[in-house]
């Protein structure tokens, strides 16, 4: 009888034991079902496509040249006998540069002013004798030729004093030009010759150079094709377009390091490069600081064409299928929809969308691993992690 009672006990304290773990069993199958109903419905992060101006740039290889260059020729021939400057200074316009020894300039002036006397004198005498004879041959006292040959005289030896004059402006000038000086200012290069050297007018070689470089250009060559675009892009005529064109020009290290420089474009050239193809875009660049030395080699970063109502998409939104473009799409239904897109250039990581995709459209940039076509997504706005 008494094993019969612990049997009884026994099962009585079962039954509540089981009744708890069902209860418990099915508590986690309902939490289960609802996490899974959950999970089927993706959190996107999505954008809306916005219209905005978009402007493409190219870094192109560059040459710099100075704004001016002149060289340094003598005027007159003579001996070398001082160099004024340093190498490689500054110097200004009408600065002294060499000095050609000027003793015979010296002397072919005052022998020029000596011949000016001389001819001045014979003027006057000619002058005084034609005032003479004037009353004479009107009083039939002297024959009508010697008055004549008088007048003549006096107008030969007039000439003989214009003549005079011209020469002693010339040997004026050539003492003058025994000062040789720098017609323009800016930087000037090593001497080509040396105290002592003859020089004259006839010389290949110059004595100097002096190029100005607080100013210098930049020559841009790019293929003739691209002409067209880039003078769309930048329209000449106006004071807008000349600011615009101002910004828009940067000059960069051959390792695509900026220099803090502005240029603008002057003009694109007027003929191609047959051997290349190319054309030549000249820019003009302030370059106070002197950064730029005639002869560098940089780059230029310059406007190849500008979009005034693009689209733009991250490019982490692509999703290539067979090698072709595709942006996931969700409609005012909140369904995910894939399209094929046509990508133009890819610009601080953002992809000009040239077609495929209106304004207005929503596309998705992260948790697109979790789609499929036409299932419903919960949407929230994507936070951009950089300044595009």
């Amino acid at each position: 009888m008494k094993k019969i009672n612990i049997c009884v006990r026994c099962h009585l304290h079962i039954f509540p034991l089981l009744f708890l773990v069902a209860c418990h069993q099915s508590e986690n199958d309902k939490n289960n079902q609802e996490t899974e109903s959950q999970a089927v419905v993706p959190f996107v992060s999505t954008m809306t496509m916005k219209p905005a101006q978009l402007d493409i740039f190219e870094a192109l290889p560059a040459r710099v040249t100075a704004y001016r260059v002149a060289e340094i020729r003598p005027q007159v021939s003579g001996i070398v006998q001082h160099r004024l400057f340093k190498q490689g200074a500054e110097v200004k316009a009408g600065q002294p540069l060499f000095q050609i020894d000027p003793t015979p300039f010296q002397a072919d002036v005052d022998t020029a002013r000596a011949n000016l006397l001389k001819a001045e004198v014979t003027l006057k005498r000619a002058l005084e004798k034609v005032a003479h004879l004037k009353p004479l041959v009107e009083a039939d006292a002297i024959s009508r030729q010697e008055y004549d040959d008088a007048v003549l005289q006096r107008d030969q030896a007039s000439a003989d004093v214009a003549q005079t004059k011209a020469t002693l402006a010339r040997r004026v000038l050539d003492l003058k030009y025994a000062s040789v000086t720098a017609p323009i200012a800016g930087r000037i290069d090593q001497t080509l010759v040396t105290e002592g050297a003859l020089v004259s007018r006839s010389d290949n070689t110059p004595m100097t150079r002096v190029e100005q470089i607080d100013q210098v250009f930049v020559d841009v060559r790019r293929p003739a094709s691209s002409l067209e675009s880039i003078n769309k892009a930048l329209p000449t005529g106006s004071a807008e377009s000349t600011a615009a064109t101002q910004t828009n020009i940067n000059i960069l290290h051959p390792n695509g390091q900026p220099y803090p420089l502005q240029g603008q474009l002057l003009f694109s050239g007027i003929k191609i490069d047959t051997s290349t193809g190319d054309v030549l875009l000249r820019v003009l660049v302030d370059n106070e600081q002197r950064l730029l030395l005639p002869g560098m080699f940089v780059k230029a970063r310059v406007l190849r064409s500008r979009y005034t109502n693009a689209l733009t998409a991250p490019q982490q939104a692509i999703v290539h299928i067979g090698g072709v473009p595709h942006i996931w799409t969700i409609d005012s239904h909140d369904r995910a929809a894939l399209k094929p897109v046509a990508l133009g250039a890819l610009v601080k990581g953002q992809y000009h969308v040239k077609a495929g995709l209106n304004a207005g459209d929503h596309i998705v940039v992260e948790g697109k691993e979790r789609l499929q076509d036409g299932i419903t997504v919960h949407q929230r706005p994507w936070q951009t992690s950089q300044p595009l």
